[in-house]
């Protein structure tokens, strides 16, 4: 297990590693928050302790950080901070668990053990893009070579679907069911219409096709 010790009081740092290495886990130590959130970008760590009242960068603000920049290895907050606020704040923050000082280093083993078994975190994306075709998730908005392109709530529905599933051949039945929510055929051309729709505002203003039609099948999405 290869785990990154952010804490700032050096005996406190010092006796998790060697206790870590004892047990034959690769341990290594970063003594301010800065430090830290670098580490924890460049390399591959299966688990994370950090400290909430850090130098440089708070705890919370490195965790919050890590997230943001689609890290995804498991938090074990370690704070002498043991207040009902604040172990909330802590796994809000986008920590996985919080063990108050003083602990007892066999409970930490333990807990960061179950933290590495668990599977990684599935990081939610905010955009997606295929060629110069990017839509943001969050704002809901669509843009092709930099120009920004009005969808109504439906098509961003269905391109989002394409997208997700760019490269691959998506049936009518896999619109209906994943765009409209039907289990069932309509028996109307809602599919159809709203593909056309979509093409006539991301394909049609642009040299090069991303929608296309597999014949007999279904659709497909790709440069």
């Amino acid at each position: 297990m290869r785990v990154l010790v952010v804490e700032d009081d050096r005996e406190t740092a010092e006796y998790i590693c060697s206790s870590l290495k004892a047990l034959g886990h690769v341990a290594a130590h970063a003594a301010d928050g800065k430090q830290g959130f670098l580490d924890a970008l460049d390399s591959n760590f299966d688990v994370m302790v950090v400290d909430r009242m850090l130098p440089g960068l708070d705890g919370l603000s490195l965790v919050k950080s890590v997230r943001n920049a689609r890290v995804a290895t498991p938090i074990l907050f370690l704070s002498a901070l043991g207040g009902l606020n604040d172990r909330v704040d802590g796994l809000e923050a986008g920590a996985d668990d919080y063990l108050v000082k003083p602990f007892a280093f066999s409970e930490l083993s333990a807990r960061l053990t179950a933290l590495a078994r668990r599977p990684p975190m599935q990081v939610e994306e905010t955009r997606l893009q295929v060629a110069d075709l990017e839509i943001d998730l969050i704002r809901h908005s669509v843009a092709r070579a930099g120009e920004e392109i009005a969808v109504q709530p439906r098509e961003f529905r269905l391109l989002t679907y394409l997208m997700k599933n760019a490269d691959r051949v998506v049936t009518r039945t896999m619109l209906l069911e994943a765009v409209w929510d039907f289990h069932f055929d309509p028996n109307t051309n809602v599919v159809e219409t709203h593909i056309s729709r979509l093409r006539n505002k991301i394909d049609k203003p642009f040299e090069r096709p991303l929608i296309h039609t597999v014949r007999g099948t279904g659709y497909s999405l790709h440069g």
